[in-house]
């Protein structure tokens, strides 16, 4: 079997990690992998190993040329599955590419904003199937039309052994600069809107009375980074707040960390929390898009509602105070893992979807 992807991320983020995951897998049971991607992007080098890659020009939706490339490709490689991962243009465009020249192709869907119905029901109906990275995402799809049958939940993962080191204390309170009997909150998300950085913000002052050695640590890049360190600066909060752009060290850092809050406002899976989860870090995330496929509350976690910081204060008390909860809630979200976001299971379900589709077209 010979599968086409197609991702347009030009970063490793969450998504263009998932594709690497899936690729890598298949590749260990013979499939061969194809992966178009962006110019000089970083999947482009990370992939090499275990796919052959085409980098092409990718300007967005209205690269009116990107179907045109992306048919000489199909023509020229033959694909069996052309899988497209993202968006930026290549969702609208490729399952009509693919179905031009009578390629079957599948769609992940990784966000749950919501699209006007008739656009969304148009645009997809190209695509043979539409897989989901949460059930929230597939419940926003069917919401807009789309039909069930057609829609498939198959979740983000985490590559679990990445996640087992243990915290390296000095190595930690050196890297940040903090003391090293601090206790500290991760956020692990861009610096946008939908994040709900602002809403943790809010309640820190109140969490210093109770927790005076607290810190706070953001990593992530994006648009808001100027405005965040302003309203932090405004706050008199610049010694708790640090802020630690795009890390790659996730793996090192998260094992040193008391607690992940997640306070976005709206959120497709959220593959930091997966990570937090593996590493055996309690997590206090919003009741919002995927997140409570990852935050199970009271079991690995605790749950509030979008922007109630009252809820997020007390959530964020109740773990910081309970030393035993929270190795309750660490062990837990690590069964959690490997029991439901392993790679080995999403890279199987991939194989199934893509054999089921081959032989319904017979």
């Amino acid at each position: 079997m010979k599968v086409l992807h197609i991702e347009t991320g030009r970063h490793l983020y969450g998504g263009a990690l998932q594709v690497c995951y899936l690729m890598e897998g298949l590749a260990n049971r013979g499939i061969e992998n194809l992966l178009v991607c962006s110019i000089n992007s970083k999947i482009s080098k990370t992939s090499a190993a275990y796919a052959t890659v085409l980098q092409v020009p990718m300007l967005g939706d209205l690269d009116f040329i990107f179907p045109f490339r992306l048919g000489r490709i199909i023509r020229k490689e033959r694909p069996d599955i052309v899988h497209v991962h993202s968006r930026r243009g290549a969702d609208t465009w490729s399952g009509i590419c693919a179905s031009f020249y009578r390629t079957p192709s599948v769609l992940t869907r990784r966000v749950d904003n919501r699209e006007w119905s008739p656009f969304a029901r148009l645009k997809y109906k190209s695509y043979d199937k539409i897989i989901t990275i949460s059930e929230g995402i597939r419940q926003v799809l069917l919401s807009e039309g789309l039909d069930d049958k057609q829609v498939q939940c198959i979740h983000s993962v985490v590559n679990t052994e990445d996640y087992q080191l243990k915290a390296d204390k000095e190595w930690f309170a050196k890297e940040f600069d903090i003391q090293s009997d601090a206790q500290v909150i991760g956020v692990i998300a861009q610096l946008i809107t939908r994040k709900g950085h602002r809403f943790l913000l809010e309640i820190i002052p109140r969490l210093l009375e109770l927790f005076p050695k607290l810190k706070i640590v953001f990593c992530g890049q994006g648009p808001l980074e100027a405005e965040l360190k302003a309203r932090v600066a405004s706050l008199g909060l610049d010694k708790t707040v640090i802020f630690a752009g795009f890390r790659n060290d996730m793996p090192q850092i998260l094992p040193c960390l008391d607690l992940v809050v997640h306070p976005a406002l709206m959120e497709g899976l959220g593959v930091s929390l997966l990570q937090a989860a593996a590493a055996g870090i309690p997590i206090v995330g919003a009741n919002a898009g995927g997140i409570p496929e990852i935050v199970h509350n009271r079991k690995n976690g605790l749950l509030v509602e979008p922007g109630n910081t009252e809820q997020m204060f007390e959530a964020i008390k109740i773990l910081l105070e309970d030393k035993a909860l929270t190795r309750q809630y660490g062990n837990a979200g690590k069964e959690l893992v490997r029991q439901l976001f392993s790679v080995d299971k999403m890279v199987d379900s991939y194989i199934r979807l893509y054999s089921q589709i081959l032989e319904d077209k017979g």
